[in-house]
């Protein structure tokens, strides 16, 4: 899954999974303890591992429980493998040993396959991550729209690079590509909640107010912003009760909605209005002379909406050239 679509994904998982906002609380503790080895290197899967020991029985009996119950929402065990690492990544802050091993035995693959879909999507961590991550869009429009600048100036207030934590153990930092929010650019995200018309000013305000604890509040989506082992379970398809808090889309997104309805070109229009003002310009021929084709109400608007095999009928199939080989196979002649 790409990275513009990640939070669009959180809020649909939001509505669609088990709510239990809680958590594991037990196991969160331990996440935010800075491990001074875990944040060295990018995360490519390389970097020396932390030394994490095995689950205690309250915790270990609860994750096999959810883990069983996330694989049973799938016919096949191994298509339940992305949700899966979320799920594990929810309990120890990112993809440990222990958890990868887990999140296999339940996809019913191997540790090597699970390794490799860990290590290929970003957004499993296989090293600490902070509380929050923090990513800057750099991509075009996001980076000529002040996108670079924020970026340099945050590295440089937080003193990391891509892929680092703050010693505190509170922000990873990210450079991430585009997340589909253009209109609101240039936008900063944390735990893939939107925040839009970012500044470098106000994004150091950001950071700054969640490594002080203070409230934050993302520009759209929920009230709060939730932690990044929180999210991950949110991915894993546990709601966590927030996907119907804040607006979802604002004024710049749904402009050209808006536009479109004045112009009387909405979509529910298809119950003969439009073939009546047709009829009143005269134009009721929708083939006419110097005129493209539109097809009305359950009519194919494609190709790809064809029966397979060919055209549905011989009214369909076009004349071919006089004279040609396929002229002679429409008329059944021999060759």
């Amino acid at each position: 899954m790409s990275q513009t679509q990640q939070s669009q994904q959180t809020q649909s998982v939001r509505h669609a999974g088990t709510t239990d906002p809680a958590g594991p609380a037990s196991a969160q503790a331990e996440v935010y303890q800075f491990h001074p080895h875990g944040f060295d290197a990018p995360n490519y899967g390389t970097q020396e591992q932390v030394e994490v020991e095995g689950y205690d029985d309250a915790t270990l009996a609860r994750l096999r429980r959810e883990a069983a119950q996330v694989a049973g929402r799938y016919p096949q065990a191994r298509s339940a493998l992305l949700p899966l690492l979320h799920l594990v990544q929810s309990y120890d802050g990112y993809v440990t040993t222990r958890g990868l091993e887990l999140a296999a035995e339940f996809a019913q693959v191997s540790t090597a396959e699970a390794a490799g879909v860990a290590t290929f999507y970003t957004q499993y961590k296989r090293h600490p991550n902070g509380r929050y991550l923090v990513g800057v869009c750099t991509n075009t429009l996001c980076a000529i729209m002040g996108g670079d600048q924020i970026w340099d100036e945050l590295s440089e207030h937080l003193d990391v690079g891509h892929d680092e934590t703050t010693e505190d153990g509170v922000i990873t930092l990210e450079r991430i590509e585009c997340n589909a929010a253009c209109d609101y650019a240039p936008v900063v995200m944390a735990n893939w909640e939107f925040f839009d018309n970012m500044t470098p000013e106000s994004a150091k305000v950001l950071v700054d107010d969640l490594r002080a604890g203070r409230p934050v509040r993302p520009t759209r989506g929920p009230d709060r912003l939730t932690t990044f082992t929180e999210m991950s379970r949110v991915l894993a398809g546990f709601t966590d009760g927030l996907a119907d808090q804040g607006p979802s889309a604002g004024a710049p997104s749904l402009l050209g909605l808006g536009i479109a309805r004045e112009q009387g070109w909405d979509q529910s229009a298809t119950d003969g209005t439009t073939q009546e003002s047709d009829e009143q310009a005269g134009t009721t021929e929708r083939s006419g002379a110097g005129g493209e084709a539109h097809p009305g109400p359950g009519e194919k608007h494609s190709s790809a909406e064809a029966p397979a095999g060919g055209p549905a009928s011989a009214d369909e199939v076009p004349d071919a050239e006089p004279g040609t080989a396929a002229d002679d196979a429409q008329k059944g002649n021999p060759q």
